[in-house]
């Protein structure tokens, strides 16, 4: 089987078993599955939760896209005409409670091809991320610790490096150099260097993937029944409105959904449905809130 079959197997199956996973955390909200399809080639499968008893909104994707690539994305690339595959999972939750935190996730792999069809270059890319409200050391610990076990099997060197690129790629810069949430790893164009290095980019992929489950559902589970107010929903929402801030201006994958004609309602499924704005907003000082905004720069959590 090829590389890109493999995958879109792997992405299909992991999609099943995160959705199955999450319904049973929720206990009352179902996902709802959308398939659509690209008229330039491919298409993909959404699955939504909404209005749950633990997730406010979220959403687990797969899409399976190809044809010519956009103009714009031959000139971010670096190249001249051709076409493309590019297959991944992207996912998003936000939870309820605002002491549960917001989790993204998302692995992919891209083929390019020449005009005669000659695979020509081809690479993976991914990682997950925290976006808590409030801080928990022990759950920052508890999501890096499962994110560098799963990649300590590759190489001791790849946590903290993908780590590090993790916190330099989920920053609001327009606000400071404000990071979204607490991070996690993030990577990309890891391009094999022969077959064997394509089954270890493969593998390495998937235990990426596996291991988004045991680093977030405990979380979930140990925060998503803390009675909180009115005072956390609303700080709740204002970390939405920085998230919304990120994904709308900075998001490479949202950039490239929408240039390459991918399907708007799928792209923007990582927006909450509620945010606030107020203008040159500060937390008091002192307050839970206050110390949340101290994390938000790199810290050492693995």
């Amino acid at each position: 089987m090829s590389t890109k079959d493999q995958f879109i197997s792997y992405i299909h199956g992991l999609q099943h078993t995160i959705c199955e996973a999450l319904e049973q955390a929720d206990g009352k909200a179902k996902f709802i599955e959308d398939k659509w399809d690209r008229p330039e080639g491919g298409g993909g499968i959404s699955r939504i939760i909404e209005r749950g008893n633990v997730i406010e909104k979220g959403g687990v994707n797969t899409s399976v896209v190809h044809g010519k690539l956009p103009e714009a994305m031959q000139q971010t690339l670096g190249v001249k005409e051709s076409n493309f595959l590019a297959c991944g999972l992207s996912l998003v939750l936000h939870p309820l409670n605002p002491y549960a935190p917001t989790v993204h996730a998302n692995w992919r792999y891209f083929e390019l091809y020449d005009k005669e069809g000659k695979r020509i270059d081809s690479w993976f890319g991914g990682g997950s991320d925290l976006t808590p409200n409030y801080i928990f050391e022990e759950d920052a610990q508890h999501f890096h610790g499962t994110l560098k076990a799963a990649m300590d099997k590759y190489g001791n060197g790849l946590y903290p490096k993908y780590k590090k690129q993790c916190d330099e790629y989920f920053v609001n810069k327009h606000r400071g150099d404000e990071m979204r949430g607490i991070g996690g790893v993030f990577y990309d164009y890891l391009r094999p260097k022969n077959e064997s290095d394509e089954n270890r980019l493969m593998n390495f992929q998937k235990s990426n993937g596996n291991a988004f489950l045991p680093a977030y559902l405990p979380i979930l589970e140990k925060r998503k029944d803390t009675s909180y107010t009115e005072k956390e929903t609303a700080w709740q929402e204002i970390r939405r409105g920085r998230y919304v801030e990120f994904n709308l201006i900075h998001d490479r994958g949202t950039l490239f959904g929408l240039k390459t004609n991918g399907r708007t309602e799928s792209i923007l499924m990582s927006l909450p449905p509620r945010a606030r704005w107020y203008y040159n907003y500060q937390p008091e000082a002192g307050s839970e809130e206050a110390e949340m905004v101290k994390y938000l720069m790199p810290h050492q959590w693995a």
